[in-house]
This record gives C-alpha cells, structure tokens and sequence, in this order.
C-alpha cells in the first residue's frame, strides 16, 4: 500500500459521471474516481495511461466531494489503475457520511482498505489476489482472453466464501470478437457463470 496517511490528496486520473458499463451494477448511473498508479501491469490494460502515479495531480477528499454532491446521484465507484494502493478509509468514509454507496474494482493484490457496499473482485495471475477478497467480494468478475483463462476463473470461485456471489466471465476487448463464442459456449456448459460485456465501450460512454 503506497500511502499510510489516509487523510492525504490521491493521485486522480480523471473523475466523470457515468453508466457503470460491466458485471453486476452495469446501467446503474454513479461518479466515477479513477486513481492513478498500478503494479499489476496487464498487457491487455485500457488505462495503461494511468500506471503511473505520478504523473496525476493530487486531489484532495473535500475536492472529490465537491465534484460528486453536484450530480444527482449517490454512488460513487473508485476504479484504477489499482485503487487498494492506497488507504481509502477516510475517502470512502467521508462519502459515506454524505450518503454515498461506494463501490470498489479491484484485482485483490494489495490488503483491503475503505468502507465498501460492493466489491468488484477481478483478480489477476500477475498480482496473486489476497485470502480477504474472497470473503468480501459481492461479484468475482474474470477477463478471458483464451481458454487457460477460465481455468484460472474456476480456480478462484472455488476459494469464495460466500456460494451465492454472481461470478461473470469477460472477454478481452481487444480479442472479443474471437473469444465471446467460447465464453457463450462455457457459460452454457457452466450455467452458475454469467457473461459480462463492456457495454460502455459499445455505446461510447466514458
């Protein structure tokens, strides 16, 4: 984790308000914190831009605040970059006691910080996914890029707690054309699995 003080400003890529576009939540509007910074380094990664933190300015919780009690809505997703980097405690907190619902996307390699209503829990095998998540996650989501990975999907939903957690299997984007038939015809065979898509990048939403 890259910051004890979780009093201090976060690196932010961007913030926008959106449609959440994939897994459980997808259509349900929220404000979005994208934090900079990952070490997990997925070579398929859409944010690549955001690896590292530095290059981000450093947001304060009270400016973050500002940009979302504007909107109409009460959710707010931190996604990344890997978020769990960083000690979120008092960024969730402070939403919270605005009336936020907060919601996490996160590979599960560093230790969980926050206060969270739902945990997207997509792990990686470049960044081994801690025991916690697989107690806490509300969805286990899994990028396909080819057949090995839903082995390592039904590797990971074996060690969930909590049996009746939605497991959703996702192809790459950039392979979707040729793995969405073998992910259709899984699921089929595999009916406790559900297919999740990135409708955002369909529709054009950010």
């Amino acid at each position: 984790m890259l910051n004890t003080d979780n009093e201090l400003p976060l690196p932010v890529m961007e913030t926008f308000f959106s449609l959440q576009g994939e897994g459980y939540h997808m259509g349900k509007a929220a404000f979005f914190i994208r934090l900079g910074g990952c070490d997990i380094g997925c070579s398929w990664c859409d944010t690549k831009r955001g690896w590292d933190a530095d290059v981000y300015p450093k947001v304060s919780i009270d400016e973050l605040l500002s940009r979302a009690l504007v909107l109409p809505v009460r959710s707010v997703v931190i996604t990344g970059g890997e978020p769990m980097q960083y000690d979120l405690t008092m960024l969730t907190r402070r939403f919270k006691e605005e009336g936020f619902a907060t919601f996490l996307e996160t590979s599960g390699a560093h230790s969980l910080s926050g206060e969270w209503d739902w945990i997207c829990f997509s792990p990686k095998r470049q960044g081994k996914p801690l025991p916690e998540y697989f107690e806490r996650a509300g969805e286990l989501k899994v990028i396909v890029e080819g057949p090995d990975d839903l082995l390592w999907a039904e590797e990971n939903a074996q060690k969930l707690i909590h049996t009746q957690c939605p497991l959703f299997l996702q192809p790459e984007w950039s392979r979707r054309l040729e793995v969405t038939p073998l992910v259709i015809e899984y699921i089929k065979k595999h009916p406790v699995w559900r297919l999740s898509l990135q409708v955002h990048k369909y529709i054009k939403i950010p």
